[in-house]
């Protein structure tokens, strides 16, 4: 079976919320510690936060069925520069992973954005996270510089800013 990919719904917004607190603990854990973990989980997860996002018409969230399960999910964002998206999140269960379904998410943001007319599709992503900066340069986007983030409590993000270099 072929997973689809389609609109977050209010419905979904709490098995969105538990899916990234599943990814992140299993996923994170040595890249970033516990304690970052459920700080940037409760700063971006919280069911509430995603129904107001859902609102919001510069932000786009997607889920990842499979057999009518949802094994993951990823959100977009207009950025300030006119005619560029952002991903936000790109998250799948690690028991889908090396699968081609993170294509089908990068595929679906390049329809986002060719839908809107823009001409930019970046991210950002931990510089300890190989192997979604190996996934990312697989699918075609290259690390264009460094963001380092301070997100309260102590905690930063120190990232690269990677961007798609063929559309």
């Amino acid at each position: 079976m072929v997973p689809t990919v389609s609109a977050v719904v209010e419905s979904d917004v709490n098995t969105i919320s538990l899916l990234a607190g599943s990814i992140w603990r299993q996923h994170y854990l040595g890249i970033i510690s516990s304690q970052q973990i459920d700080y940037m989980l409760a700063q971006r997860y919280q069911p509430g936060l995603i129904i107001q996002q859902l609102t919001n018409s510069s932000i786009c969230w997607r889920k990842l069925v499979l057999e009518e399960v949802i094994i993951g999910f990823s959100c977009y964002m207009r950025t300030t520069k006119p005619n560029e998206l952002k991903i936000d999140k790109l998250y799948i269960h690690c028991d889908h992973h090396r699968k081609g379904y993170g294509a089908m998410l990068i595929a679906d943001a390049k329809k986002i954005m060719q839908k809107n007319n823009l001409s930019s599709l970046i991210l950002t992503v931990n510089r300890r996270n190989q192997s979604a900066i190996r996934a990312y340069q697989h699918y075609g986007f290259e690390i264009a510089g460094d963001s380092m983030v301070d997100i309260g409590e102590g905690f930063v993000m120190d990232d690269y800013l990677m961007t798609l270099s063929k559309l």
